[in-house]
């Protein structure tokens, strides 16, 4: 093993660390030659190649392009867009796969790839076998690749304007975090008829007013008073790259990606009754409980988008989402997650139901829950901690799902702790029907990680 080599940017569903040091031009080059070996044999479609706003993208992107290239590969490169529109190329122009610079919703310092071959997500084994393959030397081609510039802004917006219409026109504020998605987000909402206000909708890799990720309270903290100060009918966030969505209603009030997934789920399922829907170990109990009343088919699964994505080919779900804001469409759509086309479905289905949010949330149970809550734990240790409280908790006769960490489910609620898988971190969340027993199960595991981490 090489010990001068990043391994440990080599994560669960990408490649990610920090600009110039983890992640270097060289490498750059270096996966562009290893993601062609990882290619079927004789493949000879172009490869697709974005970037999001970094600083670091163009250097990195010419060094990827230039590996891709040697090796022989045609390269199409689409430009500055939201992560879904390197996979929606690569649906809607017979691409090989694609390759997207961009470290989503990390700081500014950070870059990184995600990575599809044909239609489908790298994750898990797939990227320790490209890190394999990058440690190693492959020739230059005999006959170079070629690289072209594509547009495929216009495409994708006719295709969501014609997927999407409304059934009256809607004043919405849009937040891109200065990330891409502001470009794309504001003529497709326009184009759906709808009154748009944008927020730093200007690309900026330095990301000058927030961070771009919704999940983060205070990141939505502009958005929400922009909403109420404008009266508007709702507001939508974007994380960094475009493939998560934030959404405020029209009191500037958070709706939080749970509870968006549900109203999408009772709206689909008018439509498809019995639909398979998927989400993961991080989302309420009444979200279950609420798509089972509706008529659908829930699933409870790993966090991440690309095991999200492979669950949803392998049960034929029509729609998934994660607490992250990962929101993904298979009917109508092609089953990744966008964010975009997120906005412009919920934003039919409150024209289609001619109500607020608040409307449709009528009859969900009443519960306590904290946020994502992050502990900071090495890399080194965090999943071993976990399996080690499976262990502990499963001894003591608790209900556990370990499908993704260790849920613990209660007559009343559940606590959650896994590791992440983008960051050196543990995650928990909690959920309870009282404040009193919310503060017990945190108590319960934030105790016991006390003892032992």
């Amino acid at each position: 093993m090489r010990k001068d080599f990043p391994h440990h940017v080599f994560r669960e569903y990408d490649i990610r660390g920090i600009a110039g040091s983890d992640i270097s031009e060289k490498l750059a080059y270096r996966l562009g030659k290893a993601y062609a070996a990882m290619l079927p044999a004789g493949e000879s479609r172009p490869v697709i190649v974005g970037r999001d706003v970094r600083l670091s993208g163009p250097l990195l992107q010419r060094a990827l392009v230039r590996g891709l290239t040697d090796a022989g590969l045609d390269v199409l490169d689409i430009g500055i867009v939201p992560t879904p529109l390197a996979y929606y190329a690569v649906y809607t122009l017979d691409a090989a796969g694609s390759v997207q610079v961009t470290a989503s919703h990390n700081p500014g310092d950070y870059n990184g790839f995600k990575m599809m071959i044909g239609k489908s997500s790298l994750h898990g084994d797939e990227i320790q076998a490209l890190k394999e393959l990058i440690q190693q030397d492959f020739p230059d081609a005999a006959q170079p690749g070629s690289c072209a510039q594509s547009c495929i802004i216009d495409s994708y917006i006719d295709f969501v304007v014609g997927d999407c219409p409304l059934a009256y026109p809607l004043k919405v504020v849009i937040d891109a975090g200065n990330g891409p998605s502001g470009a794309i987000a504001a003529p497709l909402y326009r184009r759906l008829g709808c009154e748009v206000i944008e927020l730093y909708c200007e690309p900026d890799g330095n990301f000058p007013n927030h961070h771009p990720d919704p999940t983060i309270e205070a990141n939505m903290a502009d958005l929400a008073e922009t909403v109420r100060r404008e009266k508007a009918d709702l507001g939508i966030a974007f994380d960094g790259d475009g493939d998560r969505i934030g959404i405020v209603d029209e009191n500037g009030e958070i709706i939080w990606s749970d509870m968006l997934l549900l109203l999408l789920s009772r709206h689909l399922l008018k439509t498809h009754p019995g639909a398979t829907i998927i989400s993961e170990v991080k989302c309420s109990q009444h979200m279950y409980d609420g798509i089972t009343e509706a008529g659908g088919k829930p699933v409870m699964w790993r966090t991440g988008h690309s095991p999200i994505k492979a669950k949803m080919r392998e049960t034929g779900a029509l729609l998934a989402g994660e607490m992250s804001g990962h929101m993904f469409f298979a009917d109508r759509f092609f089953g990744f997650d966008d964010a975009a086309y997120a906005g412009a479905r919920v934003m039919q289905m409150l024209t289609q139901g001619r109500a607020s949010f608040a409307d449709l949330l009528t009859g969900v149970p009443a519960s306590f829950a904290t946020p994502e809550l992050r502990v900071e734990c090495s890399d080194a240790r965090k999943f071993a901690l976990v399996q080690e409280a499976v262990a502990h908790f499963r001894a003591e006769g608790f209900e556990i799902i370990d499908i993704d960490g260790m849920r613990i489910q209660f007559s009343d609620g559940w606590a959650l702790l896994r590791a992440s898988n983008t960051q050196p971190a543990l995650v928990l969340r909690f959920e309870a029907d009282t404040q009193a027993r919310l503060a017990e199960m945190r108590a319960l595991i934030e105790g016991w990680l006390l003892e032992n981490r």
